[in-house]
């Protein structure tokens, strides 16, 4: 979690407590009115809480999934240009081979 993401999430649970405290303090309702209101309080700030996780879990997965797909063509082509840098070098290595030869041949004459 990014140190923004804790920080709103520790705010909005401190305010949700302060709001509460001070909810019971100044409350004119009596004690059952004043428990469901702060309940509903808390159940709200719970959907707040889930809603920005799921937000913040579907942006790391769609980061995550940016860079494994990046990773997966960089990959691809780095294979690419390997087996083209492969065919060039066993290209290489037939000419050196051929002309060893001709020297061990012409050597031998």
């Amino acid at each position: 979690m990014s140190d923004n993401t804790g920080k709103t999430v520790l705010a909005l649970l401190a305010g949700a407590a302060i709001g509460a405290g001070l909810g019971i303090l100044f409350a004119p309702d009596k004690g059952s009115e004043t428990r469901r209101k702060i309940k509903e309080g808390f159940d709200h700030e719970k959907d707040v809480l889930k809603h920005r996780l799921s937000e913040v879990t579907d942006n790391i997965k769609s980061k995550f999934s940016k860079a494994k797909m990046d990773l997966e063509s960089e990959v691809d082509h780095l294979l690419d240009h390997s087996d083209h840098k492969k065919e060039e070098i066993i290209e290489a290595l037939e000419k050196k081979l051929a002309d060893l030869k001709n020297r061990a041949a012409n050597a031998n004459k």
